[in-house]
């Protein structure tokens, strides 16, 4: 099985409709093969569900979401930070859902033998825990990032959207992700510049790195902002 929903219901957060649908993808050249997580708003298309506010139910109070606008010329929330492009991936996924073209899908069996990202657009901390437990029970390795406070650390390590949020997840002995500036804002002690990325060479896939999960065995990973 390469495709499916692994859960269709109400969000943790609020309470309203959304969809996590997970897919075997070797398309990813950062990542690797992968089993890819998109967690979105049900019935409504991830364009405007960003400018309308409606994708809380889907993100919480992540502040890279950006501020709801009526603004007729935007497709997308103002000030929006998130890395994921609406436009792609969340879009492509959505229509495709639309037309029927995902059944339910055990989660068990996406994720045997598999690299899983957890919450590729979307906070996991949306969905059941259960839902990921059966994702990743016989995954190879995951990777997963959270806004939601004290969400699962066994599972994500904490979104950190500053230095100091950073160091009071550090304190409670939780890893963080963080996205920052520049090389100069690394805090080296505590974290370890982010192998995939363009910065650190590019020397290692996620499916080898295997470091952006909640157990704690490492370092916090850091990135520079793209």
């Amino acid at each position: 099985m390469n495709s499916g929903i692994i859960y269709k219901g109400p969000s943790i957060i609020d309470g309203q409709p959304i969809v996590a649908i997970a897919m075997y993808s070797k398309a990813n050249t950062k990542t690797g093969p992968v089993v890819q997580t998109y967690i979105l708003v049900d019935g409504m298309p991830p364009l405007e569900a960003s400018k309308t506010g409606a994708d809380v139910s889907i993100c919480g109070d992540c502040i890279m979401r950006g501020d709801t606008t009526t603004d007729p010329k935007r497709k997308q929330a103002k000030n929006r930070r998130c890395y994921v492009n609406l436009g792609q991936g969340p879009t492509i996924v959505y229509k495709s859902y639309m037309k029927g073209n995902y059944k339910a899908a055990n989660p068990v069996d996406l994720g045997r033998n598999r690299f899983v990202r957890v919450g590729t657009y979307g906070d996991p901390g949306a969905v059941p825990g259960k839902i990921w437990d059966e994702l990743l029970s016989e995954a190879t390795t995951w990777t997963a990032y959270t806004h939601r406070e004290n969400w699962r650390p066994d599972i994500a390590m904490q979104s950190a959207d500053n230095y100091t949020q950073a160091k009071l997840q550090w304190k409670q002995g939780n890893r963080t992700f963080r996205v920052i500036a520049d090389l100069g804002e690394l805090d080296k002690k505590n974290e370890a510049l982010c192998p995939a990325s363009k910065e650190a060479g590019r020397r290692v896939q996620c499916t080898a790195c295997k470091l952006c999960k909640g157990i704690k065995l490492a370092k916090s990973i850091a990135i520079v902002e793209h």
